[in-house]
């Protein structure tokens, strides 16, 4: 895989480290406060009549992600065809 700017070598073994290491610790803290929040709301009455548990609140936020980077690519590319 070929990264613009990026050589294969030593900047190419730190850029991939820092990547996933930036993945790995907001994915981390998304679960972590899923799982707590779940946790949470399951304890008493709950101010909205269903729940939402860590599985469904991610794939929510996943859709939304994509969603939004389909229509960044869209726009993009009307903008480049104008």
């Amino acid at each position: 895989m070929l990264h613009p700017g990026i050589r294969p070598g030593l900047q190419t073994g730190e850029y991939l480290d820092k990547v996933l290491t930036r993945l790995t610790l907001w994915g981390g803290l998304y679960i972590m406060a899923s799982v707590l929040a779940a946790g949470n709301h399951s304890h008493g009455e709950s101010a909205i009549p269903f729940q939402f548990g860590g599985t469904s609140l991610l794939i929510i936020v996943v859709g939304v992600m994509d969603f939004v980077a389909q229509l960044q690519s869209h726009m993009m590319s009307q903008q480049y065809e104008a």
